[in-house]
């Protein structure tokens, strides 16, 4: 495992789609969840990876909105596992100095994994080295629309004209308004779409979209994704 040289660009902020889980589990002839079991020691190796490359913000899709509609034992399974990853992975994002933070409507979650999840987020308060924000119950089109009714609300009230509407201001009503737009997102398992995720923050970022399963993903693979973008030349639509 290696650090990026400081002469090479590293993304301040890197936002994975975390796909392949199922298919992983399947070319093995198990179950789904296992291969979702597998996806948590993935994630463990690529904010190891994010942090030693000096990363600042980890975006994980962890649960989107459609989500709910897959099987209720997948999605039980998957409840039950959000819980002991907390247990399980809190002392040691502690310890490399991770902050969680979560984006997305946690009141669909029972109050089980609510507190658990509120617990994941005060025990790593303190953690100045990387922020990971997991994107958990997301949708990016609940999130546009939700900015929009925040601020159509602001125009009724008065306390903006709806000429004095900006990209700043909707950026400002969306749930990553306290993180930078992503750099770079990745998508595992080869598959090339967004899948209704962060679709105003991705306007200027690069993508890169590696054939390996998520919980295939290795902290080589997160270093060679860095080479990926540290090879990429950024123009923001200018020459």
């Amino acid at each position: 495992m290696r650090v990026m040289s400081e002469r090479q660009p590293i993304p301040r902020h890197v936002a994975i789609i975390m796909d392949g889980n199922g298919r992983w589990a399947k070319l093995r002839g198990k179950e789904r969840y296992e291969g979702h079991i597998q996806g948590v020691a993935a994630v463990r190796e690529a904010v190891r990876a994010a942090v030693r490359n000096g990363v600042e913000y980890l975006t994980l899709y962890a649960f989107s909105t459609e989500n709910w509609g897959r099987p209720a034992e997948e999605v039980e399974a998957l409840m039950s596992l959000f819980c002991t990853s907390v247990i399980n992975e809190t002392p040691s994002l502690v310890e490399q100095g991770v902050r969680v933070k979560l984006i997305g409507h946690r009141s669909h979650f029972s109050e089980k994994v609510q507190r658990y999840l509120t617990e994941i987020e005060e025990r790593t308060a303190d953690g100045g080295r990387l922020t990971l924000i997991l994107a958990i119950d997301y949708s990016s089109r609940d999130e546009i629309t939700d900015a929009v009714r925040k601020i159509a609300a602001e125009v009724a009230d008065g306390r903006i004209g709806a000429a004095e509407i900006t990209e700043r201001t909707i950026g400002q009503a969306l749930y990553t308004a306290d993180y930078p737009d992503p750099d770079f997102i990745i998508r595992t398992s080869g598959e090339c779409r967004l899948s209704n995720f962060l679709l105003w923050q991705a306007s200027y970022a690069e993508f890169y979209f590696p054939q390996v399963l998520w919980p295939d993903f290795t902290e080589e693979d997160f270093d060679k994704a860095m080479e990926v973008y540290a090879s990429r030349e950024r123009r923001y639509g200018l020459i």
